[in-house]
């Protein structure tokens, strides 16, 4: 069984809270575009894991591996899985590469087993797995808050051409978060942004681009800072470092900005992919 495993991006961002327990009440859209992992499972008489990438293992922070055991826990089934992870979506990049993964483990094993898991089920292996994977279940054009355990879908009516460039140098979202200040962070207006997707509306849409995390990401790694100057500079409508980055998205309009820019960041030896969201 082949399930595909959808990148996301941040369109905006909110750092809202530092909560006692040491997690962050967020509020952020969220959505899926089109560039993913594929995930090829099927039972067999022994476990076994192989990826086209060497740095992704078998080992138990494989959100592969750590959704099987955790449902293996949970239903007690005996059956083991031949895994081949066909990755492409870069890690530390903001782009939820382990996550969207373990979320298609999820959905791979509801099926294969016929679990029968109710959306609260899954919902709550998502959740024990990571804080992303909740979402890259749900799968859709979303607000999500708090710890990314509230997920709102919505019908996204803008359609948007988007540029990502990521640095060779990843973020650790844990670090980005230890050098927030959030009183002095920028805070978007995550429901007016939400809005303006609903409403086809592009002018606000672009106005409402905003991510608390940017600036001690930036202090992390000064390249995603680079790239974003340089985007605008080229004449991007916008530009916004997505998750605690360090993959920078870029929309326009003008197809000729983006095919420039595509080819020029391609050339200076960054990741670079074209892309559109999901609905």
């Amino acid at each position: 069984m082949k399930i595909r495993a959808y990148a996301k991006i941040n369109l905006g961002l909110d750092v809202i809270r530092r909560k006692e327990n040491g997690y962050h009440d967020l509020k952020m859209v969220m959505v899926p575009i089109d560039f993913y992992d594929v995930l090829d499972i099927e039972i067999a008489s022994k476990m076994s894991f192989e990826c086209n990438r060497e740095y992704v293992t078998s080992n138990p922070n494989n959100t592969v591996i750590a959704a099987i055991e955790y449902l293996r826990n949970k239903y007690g089934f005996k059956e083991n899985f031949k895994i081949y992870l066909d990755k492409h979506i870069p890690t530390k990049a903001g782009l939820a590469g382990g996550s969207t993964d373990g979320a298609a483990a999820i959905i791979a094993l509801n099926k294969l087993l016929k679990l029968n898991m109710s959306h609260e089920e899954m919902k709550e292996a998502a959740l024990a797995i990571g804080a992303d994977v909740y979402f890259c279940l749900v799968g859709k054009p979303s607000i999500v808050e708090g710890i990314g355990d509230i997920v709102t879908p919505f019908d996204c009516k803008l359609d948007l051409d988007i540029l990502l460039v990521k640095p060779k140098k990843g973020v650790v979202t844990k670090e980005a978060f230890k050098l927030i200040n959030i009183d002095k962070a920028y805070h978007p207006d995550i429901d007016l942004m939400a809005k303006s997707l609903k409403d086809n509306d592009y002018e606000t849409f672009i106005k409402t681009l905003g991510n608390s995390l940017e600036e001690p990401s930036f202090r992390l790694v000064k390249e995603i800072s680079d790239i974003k100057e340089e985007m605008l500079e080229m004449g991007f409508d916008g530009a916004l470092m997505s998750g605690s980055g360090s993959t920078v998205f870029g929309i326009s309009n003008d197809k000729n900005i983006i095919l420039k820019a595509q080819e020029k960041f391609k050339n200076d030896g960054y990741f670079v992919r074209r892309v559109k969201i999901v609905k």
